[in-house]
């Protein structure tokens, strides 16, 4: 019997860790789409609120953002589909990785660096992407 509820109680915390992982996840798909919401609109202001401090102070104001968002990233800008993948730890924290589809069918990954703030909430603090070979 001791077994028993020492099982019970591994699963509790194993699942409840897993609960935690899948509302992180949920956050951050939340925080990306919500962005990536912004880019379709052409809402600079909404946009530039998802990213994190260090991103606000490197371009100071949302149309410096978009305008760098639009030249370097655009399969980010109007894909024509995105799939949310794993998130994992990376070694500037969080990443969770998104598979874009871009107008021409082509397909790149991006991994999204995730910063906590001090409020709890979470921003973008980097976005890379990678080359279609490296991609998934």
């Amino acid at each position: 019997m001791k077994h028993l509820a020492a099982f019970a109680v591994m699963i509790v915390m194993s699942t409840s860790g897993m609960a935690g992982e899948t509302g992180r996840r949920a956050e951050f798909i939340g925080i990306i789409e919500a962005q990536l919401d912004a880019f379709a609109r052409q809402d600079g202001v909404a946009a530039f609120t998802h990213a994190a401090p260090n991103i606000r102070r490197l371009f100071g104001s949302p149309q410096r953002f978009m305008a760098m968002v639009a030249r370097n990233y655009a399969p980010l800008y109007r894909p024509r589909a995105v799939t949310f993948l794993d998130a994992t730890d990376g070694a500037q924290g969080p990443v969770q990785r998104v598979l874009f589809t871009g107008a021409d069918g082509r397909q790149v990954t991006a991994l999204y660096t995730m910063v906590r703030l001090d409020d709890g909430s979470w921003r973008i603090a980097g976005c890379v992407l990678l080359r279609p070979a490296n991609a998934v």
